[in-house]
């Protein structure tokens, strides 16, 4: 016969929330970083594709 497992404390969940926000966090604050670099020229550990000057010289 199935049995109700024990109530888990609040602060349990309270933990487990912080530390889901706080990686939320860590790689929004990443991607904003990555998004500056990229904006200012000076990504070197991130690869992305660039327009060449002949495809914008046919634009």
């Amino acid at each position: 016969m199935a049995v109700p497992k024990k109530k888990t404390s609040s602060s349990k969940r309270d933990q487990r929330k912080a530390t889901w926000k706080r990686k939320a966090n860590l790689q929004a604050q990443r991607a904003l970083s990555i998004g500056k670099s990229i904006l200012t020229g000076r990504a070197e550990g991130f690869i992305y594709p660039q327009a060449d000057a002949e495809d914008e010289e046919e634009s």
